[in-house]
């Protein structure tokens, strides 16, 4: 019971300094880049699997990037994670079907008729606004228990830094290294009962660059 109670306190507290990630540097050096990024609000979907005939529900944001920076074309490697604050962790595109982002475009035809799935997207944004891209995250639902998810998008800066481990080490005894890379992290909550979570919204509340 010790034991739990130890363990129940320590993740609260990690919980607790989610904002506490290391920051960007508040110069970049000079080849440095950070992508612009503009967002829609997260939404959910419910689609009929192929072969089960069984509804699942999704969620996604739509996320449109433009290389602004001096490079004609820069490197997209990402990684996206959905962290809920009961402490699960959804990576993006786990059981994402075609079907899935099939229904996502036609639902958003009007305003993204480019709108590219995130798993098959070109690794390079070309430069210039005549190059913004369109693309579509999408994560499977999450635990309808949630009152808060944070998404953590990477690959829209190639700013990395590294720290020591604070507990690991090496066979030398030295810590262990880190390596962060600069990450969008998109704060919301999720109001009402569980119970009603098919209907639920994600409220906006911050925005923040960390290094992760």
């Amino acid at each position: 019971m010790k034991s739990f109670l130890v363990i129940s306190c320590f993740t609260a507290v990690c919980v607790t300094c989610l904002w506490a990630y290391p920051e960007p540097a508040i110069v970049p050096a000079a080849r440095d880049w950070t992508l612009d990024v503009v967002y829609d609000q997260p939404q959910q979907i419910t689609v009929k699997m192929p072969g089960t005939g069984q509804n699942k529900r999704f969620w996604y944001i739509i996320l449109t990037m433009t290389n602004n920076s001096d490079n004609l074309d820069v490197p997209f490697y990402t990684d996206c994670a959905l962290m809920t604050d009961t402490f699960q962790v959804v990576s993006a595109g786990k059981g994402v079907t075609q079907a899935v982002f099939d229904k996502i475009k036609l639902r958003h035809q009007g305003k993204y008729p480019y709108l590219e799935p995130l798993e098959h997207t070109d690794n390079r944004v070309l430069q210039g606004s005549d190059n913004t891209r369109d693309i579509a995250i999408i994560w499977p639902d999450f635990d309808p228990n949630a009152k808060n998810v944070t998404l953590f998008i990477t690959g829209l800066s190639n700013e990395t830094a590294v720290i020591d481990h604070p507990m690991k080490t090496d066979e030398s005894g030295n810590p262990l290294k880190i390596y962060l890379r600069k990450t969008l992290a998109l704060n919301y909550s999720i109001g009402g009962d569980a119970k009603l979570h098919a209907t639920a919204k994600l409220a906006y509340k911050t925005k923040k660059w960390v290094m992760r």
